[in-house]
């Protein structure tokens, strides 16, 4: 009699997890990648997989590391990613992602903080940049390249650094040499990564998550989600983020879920069509670009624009209603989307909803959306055109996931209920805590640090505000980045610039006014609009100095008070500063996961903010 295969609820730790699901599906569809020698797209099974890891793992027994040495993984999304996370995990040691598109300065720092061991890499030349920081390295004895043709031979260590060579001859070596016993499997309690938080400000620092708080968060939003072995997740976020770590990778190894790496971002849109994922996982950046492009392409056309408010509007009114939510307020005048308001559902679902969700493949049926809050106008527009989608709340220091909203239980106005046998409560000045299994160990080597966020009874606060109703969690913003103007007034930045970002005239928005006495709002403005915008005033969009001509900034924050006509007066920006220059990662105004580097603007645009107080009323 063959013995029954354990299931879901014994696995401990992530090499487990990977072991169960290969003795479930050995034979099904496991990873999708896009290979670039035969111009196809290539599977693997989890068989397969399971292969491809064991001989990594073997590689990395090979080099006799220190038990839980630190593996440094600068990769992006793709089968080596996995391979090298899930060798690291069965080899004993502690994975260590770094953000594929971070500076060298930031990964040499992290590099040497967390006393890494090893490095694998992409390029030679990332190495070279990271090396040429001139950070010590002390405990760093090697360095895998994995590019296919790297340029070099391998180089020993020496004095003056790690050894260098590539994936080829670093796996090769391992398979011509006697099998290296393997060192004891890890514990529930050992550390299963280190994730470096990218922070606004100061130095990045180490979250040590254990496999007991991966495993955990894993489970519980399975119960949440429930996707399956037919699914299809398309992977695309960094697999540096807790959010795609465990939402985009060890939860379909739990579920038996194809996950299909996309090409790059620049080419997710044709990724998408291709592919056509069941499953989604993303921040609000990715649909509030569609949604930007979208109404690009309407905006033009008035009859376009009609036809869109009316299907969107009806749409956004039968998700309520299934919902259980409140009926839409009828807007004032006339309703949005003129006459054609009053065409059948069925036909606005055709002309409009059934065009737009084919830009996603046609078959998404649950898209998850985390890592920053999801914008009302977004919510609204893709939920009443029908893409299922959810918003989740959490943070690294939980593993990161502590509450999603569910298909039949969605109100996008919160991020849903805690996870199973996850804790939450209010705490002083209205600080949401969280307690429970996902719960990080702490920071590296920082225990000051870990003492003000995780107190003794095992409470973990967040930093943000929030309400609970009926179990529902609505986070109201960060408590340091309240902005207390000088006249008393106290407004969250986050949910402004949400508002404003509505508008696809502004592609980016910082909002100051801290001791000031009103808020204004530094914009970039997106190139296409603000070029119909200077056409439309008579001015040269080529010229600079057009772009804060004082009938730019009147238009502007004539479109900025019709976005945020729900705040209060106090909190709508009443100067507008305008750039063309996007804010990104490599130019230090963003972290790598997509947040405003508020100090870092407030620096470069100090002049800017100073002319915008001196102008009489703000204008």
């Amino acid at each position: 009699m063959t013995p029954s295969l354990p299931d879901i609820a014994s696995v401990q730790t992530l090499p487990q997890l990977l072991a169960l699901r290969t003795a479930l599906t050995p034979d099904a569809e496991a990873y999708r990648a896009f290979d670039t020698t035969a111009q196809a797209w290539a599977s693997l099974t989890w068989r397969q997989t399971a292969q491809r890891v064991a001989e990594w793992t073997q590689a990395l027994a090979a080099m006799q590391l220190p038990a839980a040495a630190r593996v440094a993984i600068l990769l992006p999304n793709g089968l080596h990613a996995m391979c090298a996370d899930q060798s690291t995990l069965a080899a004993g040691c502690v994975p260590v992602p770094l953000h594929a598109i971070d500076n060298p300065g930031s990964i040499a720092y992290i590099l040497s903080d967390c006393e890494a061991s090893m490095l694998i890499v992409a390029s030679a030349q990332q190495w070279e940049k990271i090396r040429d920081t001139g950070t010590e390295f002390p405990a760093l004895r090697a360095v895998i390249v994995t590019e296919p043709d790297a340029a070099f031979a391998a180089t020993p260590p020496s004095s003056h650094g790690p050894a260098v060579g590539s994936l080829a001859q670093w796996l090769e070596g391992a398979a011509q040499a006697a099998q290296q016993a393997l060192p004891p499997a890890p514990g529930p309690d050992d550390l299963a990564a280190i994730v470096y938080t990218s922070g606004t400000t100061g130095k990045p620092k180490g979250v040590m998550l254990t496999h007991r708080n991966v495993v955990s968060d894993v489970k519980a939003v399975l119960e949440r989600i429930a996707p399956t072995v037919d699914d299809v997740f398309l992977s695309f976020l960094p697999l540096s983020h807790t959010f795609e770590r465990t939402g985009g990778y060890y939860l379909p190894i739990a579920a038996g879920s194809c996950v299909a790496y996309a090409r790059s971002v620049a080419l997710l849109a044709e990724d998408l069509k291709t592919v056509r994922p069941t499953v989604l996982v993303s921040v609000p950046r990715i649909y509030e670009r569609i949604h930007a492009r979208l109404l690009e392409k309407l905006s033009p056309s008035p009859w376009k624009m009609q036809l869109y408010e009316a299907a969107q509007n009806r749409g956004w009114a039968r998700f309520c209603a299934a919902q259980g939510l409140p009926a839409p307020a009828p807007e004032a005048g006339k309703p949005a989307g003129g006459w054609m308001a009053a065409l059948p559902w069925p036909l606005l679902q055709a002309l409009v909803a059934t065009p737009l969700l084919a830009q996603f493949g046609g078959r998404v049926r649950v898209a998850v959306s985390g890592g920053a809050p999801l914008s009302p106008t977004i919510a609204k527009c893709f939920l009443g055109l029908g893409l299922p989608l959810i918003q989740g709340y959490g943070m690294t220091e939980t593993a990161p996931v502590v509450s999603v909203n569910a298909l039949h239980d969605n109100d996008p106005a919160c991020v849903g209920k805690a996870l199973p046998g996850v804790e939450v409560r209010i705490g002083e000045n209205r600080e949401l805590q969280v307690r429970g299994p996902i719960v990080m160990k702490g920071y590296w080597k920082r225990p000051e640090d870990t003492a003000r966020i995780l107190g003794p009874d095992g409470w973990l606060g967040t930093g943000d505000q929030a309400d609970i109703v009926g179990g529902r969690i609505f986070i109201r913003g960060r408590i340091k980045e309240i902005i207390v103007t000088s006249t008393g007034e106290k407004v969250p930045p986050g949910d402004l610039e949400l508002a404003l970002l509505a508008d696809p005239l502004l592609e980016q928005a910082f909002v100051v006014g801290e001791n000031r006495p009103f808020i204004a709002c530094v914009a970039v403005l997106q190139r296409d609009e603000w070029q119909r915008l200077a056409a439309d005033l008579g001015l040269s969009a080529q010229d600079a100095a057009s772009l804060n001509h004082p009938s730019v900034h009147r238009a502007v924050l004539a479109r900025i008070e019709k976005n945020t006509a729900s705040f209060a007066r106090y909190a709508v920006p009443r100067a507008v500063h305008c750039t063309l220059t996007p804010w990104t990662i490599e130019n230090t105004f963003m972290t790598p996961t997509l947040k405003l580097k508020r100090n870092n603007l407030m620096a470069f645009y100090a002049e800017a903010i100073e002319g915008m107080y001196q102008k009489p009323g703000g204008r």
